[in-house]
């Protein structure tokens, strides 16, 4: 089965064709990061209406590129949920109105979802059951992953997402939007132990994360120093590594809990390379399987859509003719397919 997958969540436009038995045939990503970092984060107003001109020009492409007529298609797959309501209703409109005038069926994919499920994009994918670290500008959660729609939630974010912790650290820094690679490009240049942040809820039990108190650590020290280049690296230096060790800290915690050896780290965040390195490390010392997508499906992306919603057509799971978005929406609410 060929499926046509439209990623419009956020502030990315992601297009893909992917064949069930010959992988990914192509696919196309337009960010609007540009247009967003002149208001510091995502303008949601402007976001839906840039997914409405760039979408169909990509859908276009991508099928020309995929080498696939409408007629080959098997389905059509778009983000449902969660994320900006407006954003989602561009995709979840055009997905279902070309699944009907193409006459296949039309399946709305959870977005994380289709971040979990990423990693089977690539060679290595992992085997069920896992764990899943999913870290995005959204979400920062840890599942016990059994099958696809079988997940248990471990641990959650109380407060900011780890990403977004890190988009407003970096605003506070004047680095830019987004955050995530701009933090990651001053720390590069940062002294080490200038700064230590606090790695929260660590001295406690459970898997749950914050990372509100880390961000008011990084706000007051630029209030009590003068934001020359160094102190600007310096602190980047230590919100990174405060936040990758909290993350390793729960991860080698939620290991054990479980008993799993294999863990996927998915989203956005999971293109940041000392978390990736960080990760391997703790995979090596207690024979753990470390599996992740590559930096361009870590961001969103219309493949893992595809994929994700490939694996519910094929299971005979379609949507009726009335289309709809859920901009929250849990990942323990999805069942099997």
């Amino acid at each position: 089965m060929r499926v046509l997958g439209l990623e419009t969540s956020c502030d990315d436009t992601g297009v893909a064709v992917l064949d069930t038995e010959r992988g990914l045939l192509a696919h196309k990503l337009y960010s609007q990061s540009q247009m967003h970092a002149e208001y510091g984060g995502v303008v949601p107003e402007l976001a839906s209406r840039d997914h409405i001109r760039k979408l169909l020009p990509l859908v276009r492409e991508v099928l020309a590129d995929a080498g696939t007529a409408p007629g080959d298609l098997g389905g059509v797959a778009y983000t449902m949920g969660p994320g900006l309501a407006g954003a989602l209703l561009v995709g979840a409109s055009i997905g279902r109105s070309l699944a009907y005038a193409w006459g296949v069926p039309a399946v709305g994919v959870h977005h994380m979802e289709g971040h979990l499920l990423a990693p089977m994009l690539e060679p290595d994918a992992p085997a069920f059951p896992f764990l899943a670290l999913l870290v995005s500008g959204g979400h920062t959660l840890l599942t016990d992953v059994r099958a696809v729609g079988n997940y248990r939630l471990l641990g959650e974010s109380v407060d900011d997402a780890v990403g977004e912790a890190f988009d407003k650290t970096a605003k506070l820094l004047g680095l830019g939007y987004p955050g995530g690679p701009a933090i990651a490009a001053a720390a590069a240049h940062g002294t080490p132990g200038r700064f230590r942040f606090p790695r929260p809820m660590t001295d406690r039990p459970g898997l749950d994360f914050s990372f509100s108190g880390l961000k008011t650590a990084a706000l007051t020290a630029t209030q009590q120093h003068a934001l020359d280049a160094r102190t600007i690296g310096d602190i980047a230096y230590a919100f990174q590594e405060a936040a990758v060790d909290t993350l390793v800290i729960k991860c080698a915690r939620a290991l054990e809990q479980t008993g799993h050896t294999r863990l996927v780290i998915a989203g956005g965040v999971g293109a940041n390379t000392l978390l990736r390195a960080r990760l391997e490390e703790l995979g090596g010392k207690i024979n753990v399987r470390v599996h992740y997508p590559r930096p361009v499906f870590c961001t969103d992306n219309g493949a893992m859509i595809a994929y994700a919603g490939a694996l519910r057509l094929l299971a005979g799971q379609k949507e009726g003719l009335a289309f709809g978005a859920r901009a929250r929406w849990s990942l323990m609410d999805l069942t099997a397919p």
